[in-house]
């Protein structure tokens, strides 16, 4: 389903993936926990035209690195202008 959900966002003549946004779970690496004040998981944000998928992952390119994320990280699907929340994990 959020494969689907992510894959219609991007391609659907009908969406502009501008104007969503996925919120996931960050996992803060050592070289990064200065700059994050010594935090191990945090929400991050990113537009979903900065985005592709590749198997259960979605991809960006942040500071000339390639991120993955993997799905289950993935916390939320929100329209930006609206506030319209398409997907939002379940907690167990």
């Amino acid at each position: 389903m959020l494969k689907e959900l992510i894959n219609k966002i991007i391609w659907h003549p009908s969406y502009d993936p501008k104007d969503y946004e996925i919120v996931y779970l960050h996992r803060v690496s050592n070289s990064e926990k200065k700059e994050y004040e010594g935090q191990s998981v945090l929400n991050k944000t990113i537009t979903m035209d900065k985005i592709s998928i590749e198997d259960s992952f979605i991809v960006y390119k942040v500071n000339n690195q390639i991120r993955h994320i993997p799905f289950h990280r993935i916390l939320e699907i929100r329209n930006k202008n609206t506030g319209e929340i398409l997907y939002k994990k379940v907690k167990k």
